[in-house]
């Protein structure tokens, strides 16, 4: 098999890895309550710090990748997550537990920062797309993690889960490993260029609040779609855990899909039509006149959203002058950012001024990135089969 190729499926693997450990962990998260005696808000603030771990982490990943190399970073962090995840629920204080949290989200954010840059190697290598597929498999191992997690934890305690959640990604981290090639650095990652922390380009700056305003809804669906679901529009507890089920099952789906759509049309017009579905499906779902409606509406906004992050990550790791991983480092790091305040900024709002309204506000970010999809003229190279 080519190199290439192998390196493909290698990058998918690791994606899964990371997504596997991340659905691994949810199930645990209700245990944490009962085992430390501490109340939701603690946990919350406890769950905070992981997100800052990973969000600051990200910001020196670029970093680290210009110093240590592509693989090596990738290497470091895909060894990393590995032990995370016992090491957080096997935590024996509330102390512990804050610290594991913050180092967990760290590992996963480096090698999130690191698993895309790889990604973007591989489009240069084959000329195509992979980025939306790779993602989609990050999504495949969150799923059968978080499906397979409770069982195991009902049968075998929680810290044989995620002892054997560990293991079983660990195997996988270590056969993917071997086929991640090494790669020279582009002229713009040369050593004797001067990074920054924070880059001067204000294009890229631009293309990190297009993935802020792209990644806020999907966090907002996540959060706050099954309260809408329940407390607006009336539907039960089972009916309203539906939203981010077919919202997230949608956006899996179409991952798997994605690429061929941009191979087929492009990168820019992949991000323009995907934000304008997203936006639609959200509009949809503040307009909703019942609960079945609006479910269906949050699937729609799923099949927009899912193609968004990686045509822009994909650009970032493309964008002319800089260097690669800086570059993803950066974009990905706003774009969590929005993650990280949007749960409580969103519900401060909709608590002012209703779901509905909130739905449709998060509507007119997605059309916002829409009318700025040609910052990610960057990413069409790999439809042509050009080098970037």
């Amino acid at each position: 098999m080519d190199q290439a190729v192998k390196a493909r499926w290698a990058v998918a693997a690791l994606f899964m890895a990371n997504g596997f450990t991340m659905g691994s962990f949810a199930p645990q998260i209700p245990l944490f309550l009962p085992r430390h005696d501490i109340t939701e808000s603690t946990l919350g603030m406890m769950l905070f710090a992981m997100g800052l771990g990973a969000v600051a982490a990200m910001l020196f990943s670029g970093r680290l990748i210009a110093r240590l190399g592509l693989r090596r970073t990738l290497t470091i962090f895909s060894l990393a997550i590995i032990p995370v995840l016992p090491a957080v629920v096997l935590a024996p204080s509330v102390p512990a537990l804050a610290v594991g949290l913050a180092a967990m989200g760290a590992a996963i954010g480096c090698m999130d920062v690191a698993m895309n840059a790889q990604a973007v190697e591989v489009e240069r290598s084959l000329g195509r797309a992979i980025m939306s597929s790779s993602h989609g498999f990050w999504s495949l191992g969150g799923f059968a993690a978080a499906g397979l997690g409770g069982v195991v934890i009902a049968h075998g305690g929680a810290g044989a889960h995620a002892l054997a959640a560990a293991a079983l990604a660990g195997i996988v981290i270590a056969l993917a490993l071997r086929h991640i090639p090494a790669s020279a650095p582009r002229p713009a990652e040369a050593p004797q260029q001067r990074l920054h922390l924070l880059p001067r380009d204000p294009a890229l700056w631009l293309l990190g609040m297009i993935s802020l305003l792209a990644m806020v809804p999907e966090g907002a669906v996540l959060d706050w779609g099954a309260l809408y679901i329940r407390t607006e529009l009336g539907a039960d507890i089972a009916a309203s855990g539906l939203a981010y089920s077919l919202f997230a099952g949608a956006m899996a789906l179409m991952r798997f899909l994605g690429d061929g759509l941009r191979n087929r049309h492009g990168a820019v017009r992949t991000l323009r039509v995907s934000a304008l579905i997203g936006a639609t499906g959200l509009m949809a779902a503040a307009a909703a006149p019942s609960a079945p409606v609006a479910i269906l509406a949050f699937g729609l906004a799923g099949l927009g959203v899912a193609n968004m992050i990686p045509v822009i990550f994909s650009a970032a790791g493309n964008h002319p002058g800089a260097a690669s991983g800086a570059a993803i480092s950066f974009v990905t790091m706003l774009g969590y950012s929005g993650i990280l305040v949007a749960p409580t900024s969103i519900g401060f709002i909709a608590e002012t001024v209703g779901y509905r309204v909130t739905f449709a506000g998060l509507a007119c970010l997605l059309v916002m990135v829409a009318l700025n999809a040609r910052r990610a003229g960057a990413a069409e190279p790999v439809r042509q089969g050009l080098p970037a």
